[in-house]
């Protein structure tokens, strides 16, 4: 039964495609009326959108701006999703319009089932939750000071990075040996999240277990997706799919639940202790743990305030986990691809390195990062050039707006083009090149990647929903690619080339993984 249900769909998708490109030519919206675009989709159409995620659909909508200009809408039935490709107008709804663009659109029932009903950060519509989930995971766990407490468990990590593509290099007996990196990057990624999100007494083999459902779960999103198209549909014709979600998520609990309760434990009795453990790391669940909701009563009269369940605290830990691992991976990936593919980008940056922290240091520590523009300048390179995701999570407007002399209505689903953004010819010269240069700034103001003033990049998203991570994620790939380029020399395996083309999975990654040939530098 599901084979049939691919085979309408695959049809029905043939003849989306069909007719955007045959209404294509048809404008629509002027004045102040909805912004450009082709003629409405058949709600059938949606499943186009649902099969296949935005990014893979760059091509499209590539087409469809050189048609109707940097902003455009698509209509499938009542709903309507705006596109916006140009800089100035991202500042002017994210930045100027920053309240009325901050909200979320109604999510999809799979998204509700993994999100807790929208209970995290990411998914959350503009208001109280939202708030207080936003303000408690930058003031108790991206805290500059709280960040700092994490430091050994970044040395942890990077001991064990070291050490698995030491082993990798060295399991070959092929000369020169070829390391694939990505697994090694993600692995490294994943254990630093986890010891901030469930606490540093974790050892490997518990990390281990969590990624396990983590990345099982993760992997299989895309093919959930089809779900969300007439659920009561879906849900006869593909009952196993949606079996395997709701077992997925168990699985997921199941592993999760139990740590959450032994943190809550560790909590008290360190509260019930007379000498208090002053070397106790607060953990991101410790955080969850204290927060109060406020919801309105059953009635509509008043509010009370409760504590989150732990199926939603298995949602926002898995959320923190998701945000930090493949987006930071897959960054540093792409960052020394390109090192391996400009060697002399990568003499230029250990030359740097080497001044900063002088001739006998063996390790990059936290505190030299700060002596290190070059460095700076090769991290936001190749987050312009790379960015992870290619779109920001899309945005939902509370009220009608106008923009560029257009209307956008109240519960549009608003979507910002960030690669497209990153790659302005009229920003950047040679937009598509590898050049850490254009970030060195004489005047020595820092680059402002927040796009308060002005977008020239947006990897993080800008405005209120901006990643509330970006410092910790600039910090890890500074931290990562300082030490990685201390230890090692990497170069391409046999005289190869670095293949720079793209693919969609959870983040944008590369097309054919990183594999470099590393060769330990020698002792000063």
């Amino acid at each position: 039964m599901e084979a049939w249900f691919i085979i309408v769909a695959s049809l029905s998708i043939a003849a989306l495609v069909k007719a955007v490109f045959d209404l294509s030519g048809k404008r629509k919206g002027t004045g102040k009326g909805l912004p450009p675009g082709p003629a409405s989709v058949p709600v059938v159409g949606r499943l186009l959108w649902l099969i296949k995620p935005l990014p893979e659909l760059e091509s499209i909508l590539s087409t469809l701006r050189s048609k109707f200009g940097p902003i455009v809408t698509l209509r499938f039935g009542s709903r309507i999703s705006i596109f916006i490709f140009k800089r100035s107008l991202a500042h002017q709804a994210l930045v100027q319009n920053g309240a009325v663009f901050a909200s979320r659109p109604k999510a999809p029932p799979t998204t509700k089932i993994l999100s807790s009903n929208q209970h995290n950060i990411n998914s959350s519509a503009y208001g109280p939750t939202w708030r207080l989930l936003r303000r408690n995971i930058t003031s108790e766990i991206l805290h500059p000071s709280r960040v700092k407490s994490y430091s050994h468990a970044r040395r942890w990590v990077l001991d064990i990075l070291l050490n698995r593509l030491v082993l990798d290099s060295q399991s070959h007996t092929a000369a020169p040996a070829a390391v694939k990196v990505i697994d090694h990057f993600r692995y490294a990624m994943f254990c630093l999240l986890a010891l901030m999100c469930f606490g540093d007494k974790l050892d490997e083999n518990q990390i281990r277990q969590i990624e396990t459902v983590h990345r099982g779960l993760l992997l299989s999103l895309r093919r959930f997706q089809v779900l969300n198209f007439w659920p009561q549909l879906t849900k006869i014709l593909l009952r196993r799919r949606w079996l395997e979600l709701f077992n997925m998520r168990k699985d997921q609990e199941e592993v999760i639940i139990p740590l959450i309760r032994a943190r809550k434990q560790a909590k008290m009795n360190h509260h019930q202790t007379e000498k208090k453990d002053d070397t106790r790391v607060v953990s991101y669940v410790d955080t969850l743990l204290e927060l109060e909701l406020e919801e309105e009563e059953d009635d509509g009269i008043g509010k009370k305030k409760r504590n989150l369940t732990e199926k939603e605290m298995v949602s926002i830990c898995s959320e923190f986990m998701n945000a930090g691992t493949d987006t930071t991976s897959t960054a540093l990936q792409w960052i020394m691809a390109n090192l391996v593919k400009y060697p002399d980008i990568q003499a230029k940056l250990f030359q740097e390195i080497r001044s900063a922290i002088g001739e006998e240091a063996e390790e990059v520590g936290e505190e030299d990062l700060a002596k290190m523009p070059y460095l700076k300048a090769v991290i936001l390179e190749g987050l312009r050039r790379h960015p992870p995701g290619h779109f920001v999570l899309p945005h939902a407007v509370t009220r009608d707006v106008e923009i560029e002399g257009y209307t956008v209505p109240k519960d549009a689903i608003v979507n910002f083009m960030v690669a497209e953004l990153g790659w302005d010819a009229e920003m950047w010269e040679d937009p598509m090149g590898f050049k850490p240069e254009r970030f060195l700034n004489e005047g020595g103001e820092e680059f402002d990647i927040t796009g308060t003033r002005e977008i020239k990049m947006m990897p993080f998203g800008v405005g209120r929903r901006m990643c509330p991570g970006s410092g910790l994620a600039l910090l890890h790939l500074e931290y990562f690619v300082a030490n990685l380029i201390l230890k090692f020399q990497w170069t391409v395996v046999n005289g190869g080339d670095v293949d720079l083309s793209e693919k969609q999975e959870f983040t944008v990654v590369m097309k054919n993984p990183l594999r470099a040939q590393i060769s330990p530098r020698p002792a000063k």
